[in-house]
């Protein structure tokens, strides 16, 4: 098989990058969402990252053009009739991805693969609940996807060699370097990744540290080139505490469990830059700590 058409359900941040990247590869892509006003959203956030692109002088105006033209709103999944393969990347919940794969695999082409970009659940779950589990894996992309080079590829215990042969291929053609991990709970870089955010926010629960010098001391002590509670605040708090919660359930080891505080920012809707408050502020001119 050749790719020719590509299918993303989701147009947030990592589903509108998704669509980035393989526009720019030269695949069709179809953009899908809820409602026409976060497909619209999405487009124009692919528009002006790829602007950026050109000023940065990564791409050139043509070819940014061209990615443009490839790009098209899908109003409905009947829309994906015609698709290769469907990168589903909508919120990071086992129940409304279920809900969008029994939605979406009747409208699709008997030999057409899906794949998630959920960054914890189970992909052997997930397949199971499709019609083509043999079709079916994981597509763990980094955010922001047009600048993070790696993608983890996830095999569910159905999936075929053929599938993840193909879907490898896929990947490289989009520029991206591929790690292999096992289907356990948050796969490879979330599994150290969010154990590390965790702790930092214990950290700041416990008092050891204000915000300010937790992501200082790290950023300084540790060279990372973003402190911990910034990356949360990036990532979203909301995703920071589904990962936790999945990594908790899973493995069944108290070391896994989420901080309060991180529960309660959750509860309170401060989600990070997205809904502008999170562990900083960001409805000023800069950053603020918000303890």
């Amino acid at each position: 098989m050749t790719f020719r058409k590509v299918g993303v359900i989701g147009a947030g941040q990592m589903g509108n990058g998704i669509a980035h990247v393989c526009a720019l590869a030269g695949y069709h892509v179809g953009l899908y969402d809820i409602s026409g006003d976060r497909i619209q959203a999405g487009l124009a956030t692919i528009d002006g990252n790829l602007s950026r692109q050109v000023s940065s002088e990564r791409i050139t105006t043509a070819e940014r053009d061209a990615a443009l033209e490839r790009l098209t709103a899908a109003e409905t999944m009947e829309s994906f009739e015609d698709a290769d393969i469907v990168i589903e990347s909508a919120v990071e919940n086992e129940e409304i991805k279920r809900k969008i794969f029994a939605e979406l695999c009747p409208h699709l082409r008997e030999d057409a693969l899906l794949a998630t970009n959920t960054s914890s659940i189970s992909i052997t779950r997930l397949a199971a609940s499709t019609d083509r589990p043999e079709r079916f894996m994981g597509m763990h992309f980094m955010n922001p996807v047009p600048v993070m080079e790696l993608v983890e590829l996830v095999r569910g215990i159905a999936t075929d060699d053929d599938t993840f042969d193909k879907i490898r291929h896929f990947a490289e053609t989009l520029g991206k370097k591929i790690a292999n991990a096992e289907d356990f709970p948050a796969f490879i870089v979330n599994r150290i990744l969010l154990p590390m955010i965790n702790e930092a926010v214990y950290t700041l629960y416990e008092g050891v540290g204000s915000v300010e010098s937790i992501d200082k001391a790290m950023k300084l002590g540790a060279n990372h080139p973003m402190g911990p509670l910034q990356l949360a605040d990036f990532i979203g708090l909301d995703t920071c505490l589904s990962i936790m919660q999945v990594l908790h359930d899973g493995l069944s080891d108290s070391k896994y469990r989420p901080c309060p505080l991180l529960v309660k920012y959750v509860e309170a809707g401060w989600l990070g830059r997205k809904t502008q408050r999170g562990f900083y502020d960001y409805r000023g001119e800069k950053p603020v700590p918000t303890r």
